[in-house]
């Protein structure tokens, strides 16, 4: 009884070490290291707080075409100095000054875009107070209305209202673009770690199956069948298995922990990566794939917009020069009194009208200079964006080219890897039946090893491909939708 009772207590406890070491492993699949990526990573939270920025930036344009109401005011005004006052014969008198002159202005004003004009209103109260004469008045605006009017001058608003827009639409789409980019990376450090995992796995089953073969070896030397060179050989053998193995366990650390790094993992539980084998089954034609870049890439939204500055600088560089003028008018009412009450009572009318003006005379051509130059800038830049549209479509182009290279890749070095396997199975029961040399069996060995890295290798290339085609295109061509995001968290 009591033996039984230590039985089933010892293989709890190992079921117990058992399960507490599956759980430190986490498992994962290519899709979820990119969902981590896109959801942890410190590139997705930079990407996030960009995008915020931008927006903010957006808000601030959008605010200059809104009413503006601002409450200016001096409370108090306080003043007690000497001064000095000019005599009616010339001559300087200092004298007392101790007063207090408090101003309150409430105004408001509203930009119009399409004229650059701004239309303004205002109502003001003024008290002065004379401390050494014991005197006090009071001035008012009780109402005052304006219009001021650039003339033949650069119209700001205007063109921020072209190029704003299109400044936060390509936002938007880099913030897309970044999380692209994110999975492209997270795809990288996936098959880096993978990639190591393979290699030590490879090692350690070499390492296992040159003890078994040194084993037999050993048995067919002490018959007499081989010879010491070979007994010499295998033992160089293992002494490399060992190390290989000692250089993948290496590696995989430091794949898994710059794969940890990226991701988000705060953990130390050990990650195993599943091998891909659900390869994307899509098509990606040229042509849709260029016109899904052209409406949804941040670049082709720049090409827009480079050109729509290079015109604005043109218009602020005409509009600099020659002939500056403005309009300014306002009328209202305004009043004088000793108290509050009365200064409000029966307002005079006032008027204001303005009109300021600058003409240059002589610059010695430095406002053609500048003309000039805008000009030559709109024409660079025109070739510019020329030749980026040019480089934009080659790159799509071929990336859709080796995209379809890469799956035809995949099923040739599937295969390779399939025959180099049971190749190098055959070469081992051959050699412990006695039919195959030592060197023939190393040949399989390493052919068997280089055609496992190779079908990963390939799987690398054609994620790294496919990824890459979502991140030119921002175009789901499984699901046949354009790529979005939500954002909502971005602009809270």
């Amino acid at each position: 009884m009591l033996i039984r009772t230590i039985y089933f207590c010892g293989c709890l406890l190992i079921s117990q070490f058992l399960r507490a070491q599956s759980t430190d492993t986490l498992t994962l699949t290519l899709q979820q290291v990119v969902s981590m990526a896109k959801d942890k990573s410190i590139a997705a939270r930079q990407a996030v707080t960009t995008q915020k920025t931008k927006y903010w930036q957006y808000r601030t344009y959008l605010s200059n075409y809104q009413p503006q109401l601002a409450l200016n005011g001096t409370l108090p005004g306080y003043n007690k100095t000497f001064t000095q006052v000019q005599q009616p014969d010339g001559t300087i008198l200092f004298q007392s000054v101790h007063n207090n002159n408090s101003t309150l202005d409430l105004s408001f004003s509203q930009t119009i875009s399409a004229t650059g004009a701004t239309v303004f209103g205002t109502t003001q109260l003024q008290r002065y107070d004379d401390f050494d004469r014991k005197t006090t008045l009071y001035n008012s605006t009780p109402l005052g209305i304006g219009y001021s009017q650039p003339l033949w001058q650069f119209n700001a608003l205007k063109w921020d209202k072209k190029i704003e827009p299109l400044k936060y639409r390509e936002s938007k789409q880099e913030f897309i673009e970044s999380m692209e980019q994110i999975a492209i990376t997270a795809n990288g450090y996936f098959f880096d770690l993978l990639l190591a995992q393979v290699n030590l796995q490879i090692a350690e089953t070499n390492l296992t199956n040159t003890l078994k073969i040194l084993d037999i070896a050993h048995e067919k030397f002490s018959l007499g069948k081989i010879s010491k060179n070979e007994i010499l050989q295998l033992q160089l053998e293992l002494l490399k298995s060992k190390k290989a193995v000692g250089i993948a366990r290496r590696d995989m650390e430091i794949a898994t922990l710059n794969l940890s790094s990226y991701t988000g993992l705060q953990g130390q539980e050990k990650i195993s990566l599943l091998l891909p084998t659900n390869i994307v089954q899509m098509q990606a034609p040229p042509d849709k794939v260029l016109s899904e870049a052209y409406a949804n890439r941040s670049d082709a939204i720049a090409f827009v917009r480079r050109m729509a500055e290079a015109r604005r600088d043109i218009a602020k560089a005409r509009g600099d020069n020659g002939l500056n003028a403005a309009l300014t008018a306002q009328l209202g009412y305004s009043k004088s009194a000793a108290t509050i009450p009365t200064v409000y009572q029966h307002p005079q009318d006032q008027q204001e009208v303005q009109l300021t003006f600058s003409i240059p005379i002589l610059d010695w051509g430095r406002s053609k200079s500048r003309t000039k130059t805008a000009e030559a800038n709109l024409e660079f830049t025109a070739y510019a964006v020329e030749q980026a549209k040019q480089t934009f479509t080659q790159q799509i182009v071929t990336q859709v080219t080796l995209f379809d290279m890469m799956k035809d890749q995949l099923v040739l070095t599937a295969g390779a890897d399939s025959i180099a396997s049971e190749k190098y199975q055959i070469a081992k029961d051959r050699y412990v039946l006695g039919n195959l040399s030592i060197t023939d069996l190393s040949i399989a060995f390493q052919e068997k090893d280089q055609a496992k890295r190779d079908y990963i290798a390939a799987l690398r290339d054609f994620w790294g491909a496919y990824y890459q085609l979502r991140y030119l295109s921002l175009y789901d061509f499984e699901k046949n939708e354009k790529i979005t995001y939500r954002q909502t968290t971005v602009l809270n």
